[in-house]
């Protein structure tokens, strides 16, 4: 029997049990559960407060909580220019002009790669270990969920006449992870517990009813974190066994973990401590009670409904063997949107008492080991970036400032870099970078000699005043980052000999290669089409915010005139956009990164007023995609925010099941692989972009409403301009639109090629129906 015919088989066999036992009511869609416990950290149950996690593997015997805070790191700051990249940069320019390319990276090699010597890395807090005494009998009624409608896990299971059940959330308000273990029978609960962390250089000990452990990670190059672990228990005793606590027949037990380190000004000893301090004399139900009420003023904005199937009664990894083998499960897809809002909520908090949290990471806040792939860091080429393309179309513009104040803390380092590595004023950041917040490049030019990182970023500051229209962001926060990034972006480029024109280089389309004519394979050039995309964003977004702000006006005729003179995009002989200067063959066609198409998303230069490039565009998306293009999780999310933006449903709701095919793991994480969260961030921003767009001065109401969601609705999701809308559609065309309007602005409201103006007034709800009509 093959793997397809066995799983019909499974599910006909469950249906037939379960349906029968459901007939009144349908199941709750918005779970991840699973009738094993995880084999693998891949199948792992993710918690977080957006600085606290954990990873639930809901073992039987033995519970594992793997665990993470935000802030434990090694490394510190450093400072890293090569010494010769001064001199050597208008060497390397003339080189690139020639034709000299291999050249031209051999220098850049030597003179422009900075000699990082102290590593830094993202590292786990460690684990929180329960091994339990439990009778030799078999387990019944096992089952492991994570209901992300309240972001508390949980595991339950029988032995014997015995239930026994563990709840795991990690608390905002409470800034404390907790663990409820309860029985239904009284006196059934007997286990050990204590903390871990690998490596063995943690300090560990266990006096009353508390467990903490210490550590100067990186071997003292690092952070000093600490962890304490509580044990409230409800009957039954507590005893200390050297570094273990043991708790033996006691009715209930919550634990709670608390933790800090010294990366922020602080006694991370102290605060571990007043934390504890703050949540040990609350009652479990009222620390849960708060921990879900937080949680959902966020989550609750925005409601999608796709449809429904008998899959939802299914464990969530049958659910995603069948969408393999071709099963439609439109709820799934509604499961993956809230998972992935749930993970942004869970993993990027606003700063807390003042203080500025870091943001989400290569892996949100969850991560194993010591050293995590790519060390978990910051990468500003595309990784960050997506991982907040949901927070404001989502309705979680709270989510983004972690990533905003961050580009802030780059500002005394990126000055410095544009100084000592290029000898301009204004502000540069290259690919990665770490919490010490370093600016310089190293590695190899093909991913490193990129000085993109910074402008790239800088456009989050825009979109998030285009959505909220806040001023006093603009004034205080965004413009002064705006404009220090635009004067470096305006000194660094120079005129094309031959052409005339400005371009940018030394650089590179990430990530990417390309033949020389002489048969060579290079990467750099002076001018690549994704360079000058993300500079034209760049600086239109600084024209525009001086224009509001009514300041710089000599400096604002200087980008305009810099603007005239840069060089366009370009379209190839084959239609396609041009990735470099000159069409070269390309070693990797179906590369992962799609960098010429910065200017169709995200930003928002190829639109349906360039018709010629959106042509082109989607010639270069089809090139990439038949010869294997999309084979990274990111990748595939990315594609699905381009399909989306040329208003092909078909095309986005295929790589969007791609994504959840080929790119998927069990417990729904991204998967590069490895494990990368921005895919998931990534997928949640492309259905939304299909079901409203604004980018293009209209709100455009299902742009990319496929086929296969013929009724449904999507409520509480933002467009630019300060609106929340409300959309309901039926057979496959709008049914009606409700649109609150923030600041009162007019707006211009686009479905198919019915377009309308609506005026609007501050706080005020507007119901259009399907002619965009309004409706008293």
């Amino acid at each position: 029997m093959n793997r397809l015919n066995r799983y019909l088989l499974l599910l006909f066999c469950f249906t037939v049990s379960v349906v029968a036992n459901a007939q009144t009511q349908r199941p709750n869609d918005l779970k991840l559960w699973f009738t094993h416990p995880a084999a693998t950290w891949n199948e792992a149950l993710p918690v977080g407060n957006g600085r606290l996690g954990a990873m639930v593997f809901g073992n039987v015997t033995s519970e594992r909580l793997q665990l993470n805070e935000k802030t434990v790191w090694t490394g510190k700051d450093v400072d890293f220019v090569n010494p010769g990249a001064k001199a050597a940069l208008p060497k390397i320019r003339a080189l690139l002009f020639a034709g000299k390319y291999a050249e031209a990276q051999e220098m850049a090699q030597e003179k422009m790669m900075g000699n990082k010597t102290v590593e830094s890395n993202y590292q786990t807090l460690g684990d929180l270990n329960l091994d339990f005494n439990l009778p030799s009998q078999e387990v019944a009624d096992y089952r492991r969920e994570l209901d992300i409608e309240t972001a508390v896990a949980r595991v339950s299971y029988r032995v014997g006449q015995t239930t026994f059940t563990r709840e795991i959330f990690s608390s905002a308000p409470g800034q404390a992870l907790v663990v409820r273990l309860t029985a239904s029978k009284p006196g059934s609960l007997t286990f050990a517990l204590k903390l871990s962390r690998p490596g063995n250089k943690a300090t560990i000990n266990a006096a009353g009813n508390e467990i903490m452990m210490r550590e100067h990670v990186g071997n003292g190059v690092g952070v000093t974190m600490v962890a304490r672990t509580r044990v409230l228990n409800q009957g039954g005793t507590v005893a200390v066994a050297g570094e273990t606590i043991r708790v033996e027949k006691a009715d209930a037990v919550t634990l709670l973990l608390t933790a800090a380190t010294d990366y922020r000004p602080g006694d991370p000893l102290a605060i571990s401590g007043q934390q504890m301090a703050a949540v040990e004399t609350q009652a479990y139900d009222a620390l849960k009670q708060a921990h879900i009420a937080d949680y959902q003023q966020y989550f609750k904005r925005v409601d999608l409904d796709l449809g429904t199937s008998d899959a939802a009664y299914f464990p969530t990894d049958a659910r995603l063997t069948a969408l393999q083998n071709g099963n439609v499960d439109p709820q799934l897809l509604r499961l993956y949107y809230q998972f992935g809002r749930y993970l942004l909520i869970s993993s990027s908090r606003p700063n807390l008492n003042g203080v500025p949290s870091l943001p989400a990471n290569l892996q949100g806040i969850w991560a194993d080991g010591l050293t995590p792939p790519w060390s978990a860091d910051y990468h500003i080429n595309i990784n960050i970036q997506m991982n907040y393309w949901p927070a404001e179309v989502t309705n979680l513009s709270e989510m983004h400032q972690p990533f905003l104040t961050f580009l802030d803390e780059l500002r005394p380092d990126a000055r410095k870099t544009a100084k000592d590595m290029y000898g301009l004023t204004g502000t540069v950041a290259h690919f990665t970078t770490d919490p010490w917040h370093f600016t310089e490049t190293y590695g190899r030019p093909q991913w490193a000699m990129w000085p993109m990182g910074m402008a790239w970023s800088v456009q989050h500051l825009w979109e998030h005043y285009l959505f909220t229209e806040d001023r006093k962001f603009l004034q205080e926060s965004a413009y002064p980052i705006l404009k220090e990034t635009a004067q470096f972006c305006v000194n660094w480029l120079v005129a094309n000999p031959t052409t005339k024109q400005l371009v940018s280089g030394p650089s590179i389309s990430p990530e990417n290669t390309f033949k020389t004519p002489t048969g060579e394979v290079a990467t750099m050039v002076m001018g690549p089409t994704m360079d000058h995309m993300i500079i034209r964003d760049l600086l239109t977004n600084t024209i525009e915010a001086s224009k509001v702000l009514n300041t710089d006006a000599a400096f604002r005729r200087q980008l305009e005139t810099t603007l005239t003179r840069l060089a366009p995009t370009r379209i190839g002989k084959d239609g396609r956009i041009m990735e470099w200067t000159e069409e070269f063959e390309e070693p990797e066609p179906g590369h992962r990164h799609i960098s010429q198409l910065f200017g169709l998303h995200p930003g928002r230069q190829i639109t349906r007023q360039t018709p010629e490039l959106l042509a082109a565009a989607r010639k270069t998306i089809d090139y990439r995609l038949s010869h294997g293009g999309g084979h990274t999780g990111w990748s595939r999310a990315w594609i699905v925010n381009f399909f989306a933006r040329l208003q092909d449903g078909e095309a986005a709701h295929q790589n969007l099941l791609a994504l959840l095919r080929k790119s998927t793991l069990p417990n729904l994480f991204d998967n590069h692989p490895p494990f990368q969260i921005d895919g998931n961030f990534g997928a949640t921003a492309g259905i939304t972009e299909m079901l409203l767009q604004s980018h293009a001065g209209e709100l455009h109401l299902l742009p990319a409403l496929p086929i296969a969601w013929p009724t449904g609705h999507i409520h509480g999701i933002c467009a630019r301009g300060g609106y929340e809308l409300d959309l309901d559609w039926e057979n496959g065309k709008l049914r009606q639109v409700s649109v609150l309007s923030k600041l009162g602005k007019p707006c211009q409201i686009r479905y198919g090629d019915q377009v309308i103006t609506l005026q609007t007034q501050a706080g005020k709800r507007y119901r259009l129906d399907s002619g965009l009509k309004v409706v008293e």
